[in-house]
């Protein structure tokens, strides 16, 4: 009975044990492939991109630029990887609507989630010191995006007043709260930038969760590895809402939608 017992715990034990052995054969067997095919690649095809971006912006807009290069460009990279990317709540996005939108932010691959699969033509908002990057400077603003410097107040109006002419008929402005990834994969508190901009453009924030992008490549490595990823999008939250509320509770109530939503999907 005790000889059998202990086979029995055994169990559990063995067959975690055989889980690992067959991962690690398999990361083993990917490496590869990352480094002589996919590194290579993703250096080339992003290469490429720009300078089809550049082209299109030359003749056509940088609207056109980002729906073509931009979604292609994190498409092909997605593909070779491989990641697989599910969609939930597409329904909340409103046609013709510009959002703010908040992401949390868990690894690099979540700009080929975002790009790639939300459906939207997204700016950025950008730090005014890689305007000095020559190539990268040109393709910040020539791609539309928003260069904001509040520490020069009459440049941050400037700003605004240029974003708020390219956010509209569902040009959206994309931000990532935490303002850097998250190491352990646990949400990090939000910084104000999203939401002050939002009430300054007076757009609601659209809250996105993305949950298994750490897997594929966790913040501060290289150890990239095959997966799926989940993009949740949440029902829009209207600034208005918030008006006579101190900005904390308009910041809360938002990462809270964004953590139930990372939490869900990681639990």
């Amino acid at each position: 009975m005790g000889g059998s017992m202990d086979m029995n715990v055994d169990i559990p034990a063995q067959a975690e044990a055989g889980k690992r052995a067959r991962s690690r054969v398999l990361w083993l067997l990917y490496q590869p492939y990352k480094w002589l095919i996919f590194l290579p690649l993703l250096v080339l095809s992003t290469c490429f991109f720009v300078g089809l971006g550049v082209i299109i912006i030359f003749f056509s807009d940088d609207y056109a630029a980002n729906r073509i290069a931009g979604v292609w460009w994190s498409r092909f990279n997605s593909f070779i990887t491989p990641m697989r990317v599910d969609v939930i709540g597409r329904e909340n996005i409103v046609k013709g609507q510009s959002y703010i939108v908040a992401c949390n932010h868990q690894s690099s691959y979540d700009i080929f989630v975002l790009y790639g699969w939300l459906g939207v033509d997204l700016k950025w908002v950008i730090k005014t010191e890689l305007r000095k990057y020559p190539v990268f400077g040109y393709a910040v603003e020539a791609g539309g995006n928003i260069v904001i410097d509040r520490s020069n107040p009459k440049e941050a109006y400037e700003s605004l007043e240029k974003a708020r002419q390219k956010v509209t008929g569902g040009t959206s402005i994309i931000m990532l709260p935490e303002g850097t990834r998250s190491r352990t994969g646990q949400l990090g508190q939000f910084k104000k930038g999203a939401f002050t901009l939002a009430r300054d453009l007076d757009l609601p924030i659209l809250p996105i969760s993305i949950t298994g992008t750490r897997k594929i490549l966790p913040p501060k490595t290289l150890d990239l590895f095959p997966g799926r990823a989940t993009m949740q999008i949440h029902a829009p939250v209207d600034t208005h809402a918030y008006d006579g509320e101190p900005l904390e509770k308009f910041i809360d109530d938002v990462r809270e939608i964004v953590r139930k939503g990372v939490e869900e999907r990681q639990g």
